[in-house]
């Protein structure tokens, strides 16, 4: 005989999981919510499931939010399964929540190729999650492979990655020297507003750029620069 406790737990999770599926963005709100509230290991796939084709941000965030609640090594294995899943949103969503749960452990999960991801999302969220798990010993080697994303996107990509490069701090300094001398006039724009915030972190990243895309327009001198 199955105990009472036990069969409306189970109702109350049949319940729940139906609610994560609801048309309504609040309801599924509130269902992830509750997910957190209560943390059942046995809801893992369907959260994770759901963050992959889940539309409201907020809900998204509450799902992410809920599985940071649940142990370890229950979550990590069906996130770092979703690195390799051909939908994007997956592959990101994975990425934030394992950048949230913060356990390093996984850090050989965060490849080359979801740092380099084709898709601007993905590679933004691969680029927060590297520096939150970056071992100390690695964080030059991270930041040579970011250095190779610069100039990439509009200013919210390109705002991300600058933001990647100051979480990383003292080992982004030599690889921003060498990228603000760089022949392509993008990459030594972004290199040099990159510099810009790495110097004064509150600095308006809009201000940073528009002074280093003068630099490599004229030259540190005030001459125009030759291309």
């Amino acid at each position: 005989m199955v105990p009472i406790n036990t069969t409306h737990r189970n109702s109350g999770h049949t319940r729940l999981l139906g609610a994560l599926a609801a048309p309504d963005s609040s309801t599924r709100l509130q269902a992830a919510l509750a997910a957190g509230t209560d943390p059942a290991p046995e809801l893992v796939d369907a959260l994770v499931q759901r963050c992959a084709v889940e539309p409201d941000f907020f809900v998204r965030d509450m799902l992410t939010w809920a599985l940071t609640r649940l142990p370890a090594q229950t979550t990590l294995p069906k996130l770092r399964a979703e690195l390799t899943s051909e939908c994007a949103q997956a592959r990101s969503q994975a990425l934030h929540t394992l950048s949230k749960i913060g356990d390093r452990a996984v850090w050989p999960a965060i490849t080359r190729s979801l740092l380099r991801d084709p898709d601007d999302e993905v590679a933004r969220s691969a680029w927060r999650a590297a520096v939150v798990l970056a071992p100390e010993q690695e964080k030059g080697a991270l930041a040579g492979e970011l250095a190779t994303q610069l100039g990439r996107g509009d200013r919210e990509v390109q705002l991300s990655l600058s933001r990647a490069f100051v979480a990383l701090g003292e080992p982004a300094e030599p690889v921003l020297d060498a990228a603000a001398v760089a022949q392509n006039p993008a990459v030594r724009a972004h290199a040099n507003a990159t510099q810009r915030l790495l110097r004064d972190p509150d600095a308006g990243f809009d201000l940073a750029v528009d002074a280093a895309r003068r630099v490599v327009a004229l030259g540190p001198d005030g001459e125009e620069a030759a291309c």
